[in-house]
Order: structure tokens, then sequence, then C-alpha cells
């Protein structure tokens, strides 16, 4: 079954499928239709980059220290509390991972956040998508991990504190951290994709009022499902540089 082509995925197809192709190639791939090699989630990722480049620009020239403006107060809001949240997951040293986290949260919330305007869709229900953010997580943690502890030290934590059962709980631990991955993609990917199947179900059955309220659901949804993501990720993140002593 194909995807319905979204009016600005159309527009992509129409004007940039010859460098969209040409990506494609490089990296050895072909596209199934190459009139048509952005899919929608490719499109709305476009939006999402776009406008999160576009925004710091926007804070910025709005910057002031006797009248901060809503949009400065808001960032000040929000990065003291990822810093709260680190500071209370991590502990000491937190304050060097923040910026991971806030691009994970911010990514992740604007994604979800573009499927409850009209003519657009989550690039977050693309299976696609939570996957690159959570093998990217997935990158990221244990290259912290080893940076602080070095390649050993980093090992230790997935043998447990007994000497003789270190080879069972490797298996375990190493089996463990692999399916961290698959389960951020699956809770992320479900529930957005859960959330838009209900609204559009509902939409068609009842278009008055019900989808409103569904609508600010999905908002809801949203900002939790950023919120989780963004939690595990500072909790593996402070398992991987945790020294023993702590």
């Amino acid at each position: 079954m194909h995807e319905h082509e979204l009016w600005f995925t159309a527009l992509l197809n129409q004007y940039l499928a010859g460098p969209a192709n040409a990506l494609i190639g490089l990296a050895g791939q072909h596209a199934h239709d190459p009139a048509k090699p952005w899919s929608n989630y490719n499109a709305m990722l476009v939006l999402i980059i776009a406008f999160l480049l576009v925004l710091p620009w926007i804070v910025r020239a709005g910057l002031s220290l006797s009248k901060p403006g809503a949009l400065q107060q808001i960032g000040e809001l929000f990065i003291n509390f990822i810093k709260t949240q680190a500071e209370e997951v991590i502990g000491h040293g937190s304050h060097k991972y923040i910026y991971w986290f806030a691009t994970c949260f911010v990514f992740i919330l604007f994604s979800n956040l573009l499927g409850v305007i009209p003519t657009f869709e989550s690039p977050t229900m693309a299976p696609a998508v939570p996957l690159g953010i959570a093998v990217a997580t997935f990158l990221y943690y244990n290259g912290v991990g080893i940076k602080a502890q070095g390649i050993v030290g980093h090992l230790k934590h997935l043998m447990g504190p007994v000497w003789w059962l270190a080879p069972f709980m490797f298996a375990i631990e190493l089996i463990s951290h692999f399916i961290r991955p698959v389960s951020l993609t699956i809770r992320l990917f479900a529930n957005m994709l859960a959330g838009e199947q209900v609204t559009i179900a509902f939409m068609n059955l009842v278009p008055i009022g019900i989808p409103a309220a569904l609508m600010g659901l999905h908002t809801f949804v949203s900002f939790l499902q950023a919120f989780i993501f963004t939690i595990l990720t500072m909790a593996y993140v402070g398992m991987a540089v945790a020294h023993e002593d702590h």
C-alpha cells in the first residue's frame, strides 16, 4: 500500500527529485520510483531541520538582559529544566552532556508536534526516524562511557561485581545494551503512529469537536514521548560514565 503523498512531499518530488536521486545513488541505493524519491517522512525531516536551523537565529535576535522576550524566557526555562533533570539522573559532571539531551528533546518534540498541523505528519511515525535517533543515542552513550572510563573500564560495567559470574553477566548485559535502541525505537514509533491513526479515524467519523480534543491529547503525548526518550538517554549516559565507587 502506497502512502498518501503530502503536498510538501509532492513539491520536493517535483523540483528536487534529481538531487535526492543523486544522494541515494551515493549511498549505493536506488529509489523505488525515481520520479518520487522523497517520502513523506524525509520531506517532514527537511522542514524540521530547516526550522531548527532558523530558530536559534530568531531567538538570538531577541536576546536581552534587561527585557528578555518570550522565546528567550522559554529557552532559559528549558535549559534549566534539562540541567536539573540531568543533575538528578547523572549527578556530578552532568553539564557535559546536556547539549545532547537538549538536542534529542527538541528534535523529537518538534518532529512529534508537526503532526498536529493539518496537511503535515510526524516524521517519528516512520520507524526509520526513531531508529536513527536511537542508534545515535546508543553510539553517544557508549562513546562518552569509553571516554570517561576507557575501553576496559567501560567493558567492566558489563561484567557485574562478582568475578565468577562475569561471563554470564557480560552476555546478559551485552544483549540488554543492543535491545535498548530497539525499545527506544518501538516506544516512540508506536505511540506516535497510534496517536495519528486514532486522530484520523475520529476525524473521519466525527469531524467536529472530538478531533480537537484528540489533537490536544496528541500534543500531550508528543511532549511525554520526548521527555521519556530524553530521560532514558540520561539514564544510559549516567550508567555509562558512573565509576565503581559510585
